[in-house]
């Protein structure tokens, strides 16, 4: 699986825990070398130094998605170390679910500004570079609640369609510059994103609901991998998984 994947440049947002930590160190166990971006400047360092360690590249910038300026940063420090970037990976997210009569409208903004700006900003930094290249491959990690909506998951599960839609708009913009992109939409898998549920209500069921059915993280990040590794004539647009048990 690991074909298109050794020496390549790929920029992972979201990679002090969870989704983004796998991915990066499964990408770096197969050749990659990989530019690592989130907030917790502790865990990216010890991040970068676990895979070092083990003979990958890694590079840490400490990065918050909702700042333009800090995303552009990030990929521009992948460019000036490796003189490329072939891939994106926009995976921060949030997820503090509640009833929109709660009216947590901090959260919502949050969401919005993490979830959909974020994504965006990754695009608005990784696209100039890739289009000059004529190559690159954007991904971008929706939700099963970017394909379904459930009580409590209202604003969250708007910011996941947005990041299919957009995916899609992408895709089709981007064919004059040999450019490939993939939206994954993983169901419930095991990373810190319940912990972001502030509501008591919400975060009791889906504190229960992931002890239950939930996955390894490792599971993202052999569909990242995936789609990667495909032959450059090969475009994966979209991923959706769940665990077996997962029933919606």
């Amino acid at each position: 699986m690991n074909e298109g994947i050794s020496g390549k440049v790929v920029v992972i947002t979201g990679a002090s825990s969870g989704l983004g930590e796998a991915a990066a160190r499964l990408l770096a166990s197969q050749g990659a070398a990989v530019v690592l971006g989130a907030r917790r400047a502790d865990r990216l360092a010890s991040l970068v130094n676990e895979i070092t360690a083990s003979g990958g590249k890694a590079l840490a910038v400490t990065t918050d998605v909702a700042d333009r300026a800090q995303v552009k940063a990030l990929v521009d420090a992948g460019v000036k170390a490796h003189g490329r970037i072939d891939v994106m990976l926009n995976n921060a997210g949030l997820m503090p679910q509640s009833l929109l009569e709660r009216l947590k409208v901090d959260e919502w903004d949050r969401m919005i500004d993490v979830n959909i700006k974020g994504v965006l900003y990754g695009i608005a930094a990784a696209l100039p570079h890739m289009t000059a290249q004529k190559a690159g491959h954007i991904i971008n990690v929706s939700s099963v609640a970017g394909h379904r909506v459930g009580p409590g998951s209202t604003v969250y599960a708007a910011t996941k369609f947005a990041v299919r839609a957009l995916s899609e708009g992408l895709r089709q913009e981007v064919k004059p510059y040999n450019i490939r992109s993939t939206v994954i939409s993983p169901g419930a898998v095991a990373t810190e994103l319940p912990d972001s549920v502030t509501d008591r209500d919400a975060a009791s069921r889906i504190q229960q609901f992931y002890a239950q059915v939930a996955i390894p993280a490792s599971s993202f990040a052999r569909a990242v991998a995936f789609a990667i590794s495909q032959p450059e004539d090969v475009d994966i647009n979209e991923i959706l998984f769940r665990p077996t048990r997962q029933d919606y």
